[in-house]
This record gives C-alpha cells, structure tokens and sequence, in this order.
C-alpha cells in the first residue's frame, strides 16, 4: 500500500506538471497600439511579422516555429532568414502575405497598405510601442494572444531586471552630456534623438544628459551652432558591427565639431543601432550598452 501511495503520488505530480505547461491562453477580444479591438478566438500558429523587433520578440518567446512571414530587415535571430520574406518592411506584399495562409499578422501600423487585410478577413494586430513600459506591456500582450503568458512574464521580469541594474547603478553618477547622431549625413543640421525617444529615456537612465532634450518631437534635427554652445561631452553614432552610418574620424576632421569636448578628448562611440532602436526584447542590452559608454567606470 505504501508503494501504491507513492505511486499515487508521483503521479498526481506530473498530471500537475503537464498541466502547468500548457498554454495559458482565453478567447479574448484585445486592444491593440491603435486601439483597435482585435478578436482572438484561437492560439495562432501561423503568423507573419513584418516587424523587425516583433519578430525578435516572439523568438524570445519560442514561437519561432509558428513564423512564416518576415520582412527582409528581418535579420535576428540569424534562422529568421530560413523563414518566408514578405517583402520589405515599409510596404510588405499583400498578396505575400495573404498566400501563407496567417491567422495573425503583427504590424507596427506605419505601413499603409496593412489595412488592406481588413478586405481579406486576415486578422492583424498593431504592435507599437512609444515608451520602454510600453515594451514590456506588448510583450506580455504577444504572450497573452499567443498563449505564453508565462514565458512572456518571465522575460519582462528579466528586462526589468537589467534596466533596474543599470539605474541603480548610475543613480548617484554625475550627469554627462550626450548626443546620439541618427544621420549626420548634414554635419550642420544633423538629425538626433529628443524627448519621447527611447534614445533619450535610456540615456537618462543611463546617467547621461541628453542635449537634444530641448528639441520639439522624438526626433529631429540640432544645427552645429546648437550643439557647440550645449557641448556634448559624449557622441554616439548608430552602427552596426562596429562600422559608423557616419565614421568618427569625418565629424573630427570638421573644423565645428572640433570645438566640441567629445571630439577634443576622443568621446566618440559607436553603438550597435539593432540595440536601441528596435522595441524589442534586446533594448535592455541597447541600454546597458549606452550606460557602459557613458559610466564605464561603473562597470569595472
């Protein structure tokens, strides 16, 4: 009888077990980014995303299997480039899209012709995050229309994590000021990153001051005067495999720039752009990169 006990129980065990694994989904009507009720009466299995950091959300997620759509920025994790491509990301194939058959389709909303699967009955969702919390909400949101609502809550609470390291970290340092270049194709009028960014909150969590702060919208451009009387003692240019869109070595030769404490003392970086600009779940390391550049020593 003991042994039939223990049995008993062993078994109870792994009905719990198998049970805590499935996949923790409702039929449920949710609200996407543009406030648009979307009706999910099932855990989608084929989905298209035509979103760069979209898809790097639901690899992290382990729903890679259930892509078979992906736009031809798509390029991390490195099998997104076994999946089908849907054409590019401002203005995906319709007729692409629809041919793969998707019963969810996750869109940030910038591409007009979207709205063209309403006609085709094709259900998308509009995933655009504004601010770092909001990150975290769409991933938890992927999870809950996805049906792994744990594993989405798993990985926000690893992000969370991070971001809160890097905050602790830099909390006491002194302020230093920064400016991250998105394209100084103009050296006069450059484009940079102001307040609503998620440039700008991860530099300010990071412990620096961002001198485009000033700025009207997200985005936009400093002309040199500007940026020599703000003096920046830091500048990060966006690139990718340690290759500047603008080489540090053109912004050093420029008689303006040479004025500016960053470039008197060398202060040039170059950031991986994939970090910080994609809303995906890699924008904590985006964050920890920048913090590393502009606290290094709190890094030792």
């Amino acid at each position: 009888m003991k042994r039939f006990g223990v049995i008993l129980s062993i078994f109870t065990l792994l009905v719990g077990l198998i049970g805590g694994c499935r996949p923790s989904f409702q039929p449920a009507t949710y609200t996407d980014d543009m406030n648009r009720p979307v009706n999910i009466t099932a855990v989608p299995q084929r989905i298209v995303s035509h979103v760069p950091s979209i898809t790097e959300t639901l690899f992290a997620l382990g729903l890679g299997d259930r892509v078979v759509g992906r736009s031809d920025f798509d390029d991390y994790p490195p099998e997104v480039s076994n999946i089908t491509s849907v054409g590019n990301y401002f203005n995906p194939s319709i007729e692409k899209i629809a041919s793969l058959n998707p019963d969810l389709v996750l869109t940030d909303g910038h591409s007009d012709n979207i709205k063209q699967l309403d006609s085709l009955n094709i259900t998308y969702m509009v995933i655009d995050p504004k601010t770092i919390d909001d990150v975290y909400k769409d991933i938890d949101l992927i999870g809950k229309v996805a049906g792994v609502e744990n594993k989405a809550a798993s990985l926000v609470a690893g992000m969370k994590n991070t971001a809160n390291g890097v905050q602790n970290r830099a909390q006491n340092a002194p302020k230093i000021k920064v400016i991250y270049l998105l394209d100084a194709t103009d050296l006069n009028n450059p484009w940079t990153a102001g307040p609503g960014s998620f440039v700008d909150a991860m530099i300010g969590m990071a412990g620096g001051e961002n001198i485009a702060g000033g700025t009207s919208g997200a985005y936009g451009q400093m002309s040199i005067e500007q940026i020599i009387a703000a003096d920046p003692d830091i500048i990060i240019l966006p690139g990718q495999h340690g290759t500047a869109f603008t080489a540090p070595e053109v912004l050093k030769a420029h008689p303006a720039w040479q004025k500016t404490s960053a470039v008197k003392n060398n202060r040039i970086f170059i950031a991986n752009a994939d970090l910080i600009d994609r809303s995906g779940p890699r924008i904590v390391q985006g964050l920890e990169e920048i913090a590393k550049t502009i606290h290094p020593e709190l890094y030792k």
